[in-house]
């Protein structure tokens, strides 16, 4: 059976995580597309590992949250038509997202419906990856508020930023392809004492747009969606192991990660593969090293 090099599968996850579609990547390097997508399943089951045994013990001070919107297969309204296929999930899918304000780390980030439950679980997996108290924001989604009461017990400073949202102005077809405009911004202390100037949800949202950008399931008006809920969970995990660990931010001249002080270097995309493949690199080292005896 014909195995993929090392090489071809970092030049795979590198155009994924620049925002190539699966089968654009399998146009560019000639790989077949069942191939490409085997190389994102095992690297972004790699990633989901190594987000939840590295991001830890954050030093933080300012926590925003915020939910980004996406589908599998098809959208919700649409799902009554869709041929589910034995699949367990189809429709609208949330991504619960944490960030450290200061950083720009990603925290925390759960792929799930847009519930009390999803709210409840993305709250603990938050708190149970800070090492202090925080300043905690998130939008005016009234579930946050039970949720964080759970997870933090109080000992937070939490407030909401509320936004309303107007219609954008034009003929319909400029409504249709146009953001919505912001009307008003209102900040809400919920518990303890957050600052009010930090109050904000700023970026968290330019994360987002950050995703969107970077992750071509997640462009609005294509057909480049998920197909499978499991294989989303996988490219989003592959997209913040590279957000925060690779990538160069603009802003802070290093990776998100770094600003953290969880490493004091550049991890890079063959980083990310010998995390994924290392038992195979081992394996493969200790029959070169036979072959020069």
């Amino acid at each position: 059976m014909n195995r993929l090099s090392i090489e071809d599968r970092a030049k795979i996850v590198r155009l994924l995580v620049e925002g190539n579609s699966l089968r654009s990547t399998s146009r560019i390097t000639n790989i077949h597309i069942d191939s490409i997508t085997k190389v994102l399943v095992q690297v972004g089951k790699a990633c989901l590992k190594f987000h939840d045994e590295t991001i830890i013990n954050i030093k933080s001070a300012k926590i925003q949250c915020d939910e980004i919107w996406s589908f599998v297969q098809c959208k919700e309204a649409n799902t009554q038509y869709c041929k589910k296929n034995g699949k367990e999930h189809i429709g609208d899918a949330w991504i619960w997202v944490g960030i450290d304000a200061d950083t720009k780390l990603v925290v925390s980030w759960l792929v799930g419906d847009r519930s009390s439950e999803c709210a409840h679980d993305f709250m603990r997996d938050v708190k149970s990856r800070l090492a202090n108290r925080v300043q905690l924001t998130t939008d005016g989604f009234r579930e946050y508020i039970p949720a964080v009461k759970d997870a933090f017990n109080y000992d937070v400073d939490y407030a909401m930023e509320i936004k309303t949202y107007g219609t954008a102005e034009g003929n319909d077809a400029e409504r249709k392809y146009s953001p919505a405009t912001v009307k008003s911004v209102k900040k809400v202390r919920v518990f303890g004492k957050p600052n009010k100037d930090d109050i904000s949800t700023s970026y968290v949202e330019r994360q987002n747009l950050t995703m969107r950008m970077g992750m071509r399931r997640f462009t609005r008006l294509t057909n480049a969606f998920s197909k499978k809920i499991e294989n989303h969970g996988y490219a989003i995990a592959m997209h913040y192991v590279y957000y925060n660990f690779v990538r160069r931010h603009t802003t802070l001249r290093v990776t998100p990660a770094m600003a953290a002080k969880l490493t004091d270097r550049f991890m890079t995309i063959d980083d990310m593969i010998r995390i994924a493949y290392a038992d195979e690199i081992e394996v493969e080292r200790k029959r070169l090293a036979r072959m020069h005896r």
